[in-house]
């Protein structure tokens, strides 16, 4: 118990202070090595090596470098612009523009920041001029920016499969249905909040308008159906398939669309440089973490508490559930997984719980968090784009996490809605 509190105490004082949380999670679990007395900084040298030398953690910068380039090279901006055509002149069509783009941005590049950074750039001024309550607005444009961990390619999961020993393809496949069910909760959400208020609209736009904006988009809409075609027949690995939507990304920027100048490439490289790097650091101080945590007994512990559980599946995932949120409020998306993972997989694999399942619907109660206080990146990155007060964005993104909850709790009493589709999909 003395071993957990000093983790606990040392991560939170870390959080509070504002040291970067790699560092955080490094000075725990070396807090914790020293107060069992197994401090090794040889063995702490190695943990760090070990967790960060992976194959399959090479698809994160490949898929983080894809997104930047669909960014700077037009394909995101396309995917609106047929957003636009097609759902724009609906009674708060933007904010079903907002949902759809969302979904497609999210089987690009798998990144919640990113997504939400463009979608919020892209539409919040639209929204502003057509008088949409901003608040409600940029709660709705964060709420489709989490689709994105779940929906492939996700770096979630790409984490998440490396460190609980998980296939990362079928994460992949198993979250397609999950990451569009979000999508169905948001529109209808947003349909009911709709009926309520007298959102103006833009024009209809005419047939050969949409086809115009369907074409221009075409090629960007190409690219998940061979990913995930790519990876249902076997044609190549998560890794792999990072590689391909690099290459398609930058030729269709710079061949296709001639967007995308040598100057941008490097600055989008630049980019998906520093995040890989910040990524792979919290990964190296995770392998301290979960070094200390293994031999400590924490899972063990853990397994104690939750044992009267181990019976009943759906009682064990909804504590499981309510562990993550509770976490993902105060930790960041990436260092949730990294922390949780080797501690709840376990328990969950004892219970019989299917692996790749447990991971979608873990994936999903970390994607909430990135909408909660205090830490909410997402909402974030939404206050900053549409320059919008935190309590304001915070109101308006309320009923949306009611909704993705509520969905999370059917997945939770009815696994077979991610089970079913992700073995047919495999």
């Amino acid at each position: 118990m003395t071993t957990i509190l000093i983790f606990l105490v040392v991560l939170i004082v870390a959080v509070i202070t504002g040291v970067p949380i790699a560092f955080g999670l490094m000075l725990a679990g070396i807090g914790m090595l020293w107060q069992m007395g197994f401090l090794d900084w040889q063995s702490i040298a190695l943990q760090m090596t070990n967790s960060a030398d992976s194959f399959p953690l090479l698809a994160i910068p490949f898929f983080l470098l894809a997104g930047e380039v669909m960014n700077a090279g037009g394909l995101s901006k396309r995917l609106v612009t047929l957003g636009l055509a097609l759902v724009g002149h609906l009674r708060g069509g933007l904010g079903y523009v907002a949902i759809v783009t969302a979904v497609l941005l999210a089987s690009l590049s798998g990144s919640a920041i990113a997504d939400t950074a463009v979608l919020a750039g892209m539409l919040v001024p639209i929204m502003r001029s057509s008088g949409y309550p901003m608040g409600r607005a940029s709660g709705l444009i964060a709420s489709g920016g989490i689709i994105a961990p779940v929906i492939p390619p996700s770096i979630g999961y790409i984490v998440f499969g490396v460190a609980g020993n998980v296939s990362i393809t079928r994460l992949f496949l198993s979250g397609i249905v999950p990451g569009v069910a979000m999508a169905l909760a948001l529109t209808a959400t947003w349909w009911l909040m709709c009926r309520r208020e007298n959102m103006s609209t833009l024009p209809r736009k005419s047939g050969a308008e949409i086809r115009t904006a369907l074409v221009n988009a075409l090629v960007a809409l190409m690219l998940p159906v061979i990913i995930v075609g790519g990876l249902k027949f076997g044609i190549f690995t998560p890794t792999e398939a990072g590689v391909v939507a690099c290459v398609y990304a930058i030729f269709a920027g710079a061949v296709i669309y001639r967007e995308i100048t040598l100057k941008a490439l490097y600055d989008c490289m630049i980019s998906a440089i520093s995040t890989t790097a910040a990524v792979m650091l919290l990964i190296a101080a995770a392998g301290i973490t979960a070094y200390a945590i293994t031999i400590a007994g924490v899972p063990q512990q853990l397994a104690g508490l939750l044992g009267p559980l181990a019976q009943h599946q759906v009682l064990l995932m909804l504590a499981i559930v309510l562990i993550v949120i509770a976490v993902g409020t105060a930790l960041d998306f990436i260092p949730t997984i990294l922390v949780l993972t080797p501690v709840l997989l376990p328990i969950a694999k004892q219970a019989g719980i299917d692996p790749v399942y447990f991971g979608v619907v873990f994936m999903m109660s970390a994607a909430i968090g990135l909408l909660t206080p205090p830490v909410g990146a997402v909402l974030n990155v939404v206050c900053a784009v549409a320059q919008q007060r935190y309590s304001d964005v915070v109101r308006g993104v309320f009923p949306f996490i009611v909704v993705q909850l509520l969905l999370l709790v059917l997945l939770v009493l009815f696994p077979q809605i991610v089970t079913v589709p992700g073995q047919w999909l495999y």
